[in-house]
């Protein structure tokens, strides 16, 4: 169904891992330090990757932080129990989904699922809101394609994750209605997964950057503290 790269320097965890996707019909390519695992990911770009955080040579924050400078795939971090701020990290750095370990391999099937089909990447359509389906989005200077799962500002492309992507789609299809952050969570994830308020206000903060590099003065994103945000069209 999807081709996933794998990096984790435990070839236990490596070999169930391949074993739990191959058999649900995905094709695995697996590394066993960072390095190696961002080249791959650079050069052969997959539908999916699994990155541990605790690697030899270049750890998992490092490869998430480079890959994120050129590539929006759908990211899923592997981290320890007891390691929460690696997930406060990794959701800063553009992480799409965590899990802790240990963890059985039905979760992570699971979660792989999920991810895939918010993306589209399971052979179906992108997931979207229910408000709007799957029409095309123009709110002033913003274009998006939820088809193509493509983002534009003033015929500029933006590019997005998967779980960006979902949260601006749900703030610009009603602009200047409020989104609590319990609203965004729901456009935005699937329903076994739980995030808190920082994680919203992680993504929406890395969503500014982007579309202040192709425009300094965005400001469509509205922060209503206390209680969410919103689209302004102008």
């Amino acid at each position: 169904m999807a081709n996933i790269t794998l990096v984790d320097d435990d070839e236990n965890i490596v070999a169930s891992v391949s074993l739990a996707l191959e058999s649900h019909g995905h094709k695995v390519t697996a590394y066993h330090d960072g390095a190696a695992g961002l080249e791959a990911l650079e050069t052969s770009p997959p539908d999916l990757a699994i990155l541990d955080v605790k690697m030899p040579r270049m750890d998992g924050m490092e490869v998430l932080r480079r890959l994120r400078q050129t590539s929006s795939i759908p990211v899923i971090m592997l981290t320890s129990k007891d390691e929460e701020i690696d997930e406060i990290l990794g959701f800063n750095l553009g992480a799409d989904d965590y899990i802790h370990k240990p963890f059985s391999q039905r979760l992570l099937i699971e979660r792989v699922k999920a991810l895939l089909r918010r993306s589209g990447i399971d052979g179906g359509e992108p997931e979207v809101s229910a408000e709007g389906g799957n029409k095309a989005i123009k709110r002033g200077k913003l274009t998006m394609d939820p088809a193509r799962h493509e983002s534009m500002w003033d015929g500029k492309p933006v590019k997005l994750t998967v779980t960006e992507f979902l949260l601006l789609q749900a703030l610009a299809q009603r602009p200047g209605f409020v989104k609590s952050r319990d609203n965004l969570m729901d456009a935005a994830y699937d329903d076994q997964v739980y995030v808190d308020d920082r994680t919203i206000d992680s993504h929406v903060k890395r969503m500014r950057k982007k579309f202040r590099v192709v425009d300094p003065e965005f400001d469509a994103i509205e922060t209503l503290y206390g209680v969410g945000y919103r689209y302004r069209e102008s």
